[in-house]
C-alpha cells in the first residue's frame, strides 16, 4: 500500500469517527455548548476540521475550487446536525478522490503553501494534517463526554 493510500485510509477512518461523535450527541444544541475553560464547541471544531482539510488538500492539492472562510469555522453557531453531517461527508468524498491519487513524486514535492513558517514536503504536511484532525477529534470526544449530559 502506498503512503497516499495509507493516509487516505486513515483520514477516512477518522472522519468516520468524527461522524460517529456528531451522531452520538444526545441533543443537537449540545454541539454548540462552551464553558469558561472550553472555548471551542464541537460544532465549531467540526467546521474547522472540514475547512482545514478542504482547503489544504481539496483546494491546494486537488484544485477543487473550495474557498475557505476560516473565521466562519469558529464564529458560526447552531448549524443543524444534518448540515454538519453533510459537510463531513463532502470532506470525506473529497479526500477519497484526492489523497489516493497523489504519487510518491507528488508527496516528495515541496507543499505549495508555506503554512508552518518553513518549507516542507507535501508528505510531511499531510502527516501534520492527519495529526491536526486527530487532535480535534479527541477534543470533540471529550467535549461530548463532558458537556452532553442532558
Amino acid at each position: 500500500m502506498s503512503t497516499a493510500e495509507s493516509l487516505a485510509e486513515l483520514l477516512d477512518r477518522d472522519l468516520s469517527k468524527a461522524i460517529e461523535e456528531l451522531k452520538a450527541y444526545k441533543k443537537e444544541e449540545n454541539l454548540w455548548l462552551i464553558e469558561p475553560v472550553i472555548s471551542n464547541s464541537a460544532g465549531n471544531l467540526l467546521l474547522h476540521i472540514c475547512g482545514n482539510l478542504r482547503h489544504f488538500i481539496g483546494s491546494t492539492l486537488g484544485d477543487s475550487g473550495y474557498i475557505r472562510r476560516r473565521e466562519d469555522e469558529f464564529s458560526l453557531q447552531n448549524i443543524k446536525r444534518s448540515e454538519l453531517l453533510s459537510e463531513l461527508k463532502t470532506t470525506k468524498k473529497m479526500l477519497q478522490e484526492v489523497v489516493p491519487s497523489l504519487s510518491d513524486e507528488a508527496l516528495d514535492e515541496i507543499y505549495p503553501i508555506n503554512v508552518l513558517g518553513k518549507e516542507m514536503k507535501t508528505r510531511f504536511f499531510l502527516l501534520h494534517l492527519y495529526g491536526h484532525l486527530n487532535y480535534h477529534l479527541g477534543q470533540i470526544n471529550y467535549h461530548r463526554r463532558l458537556l452532553d449530559k442532558k
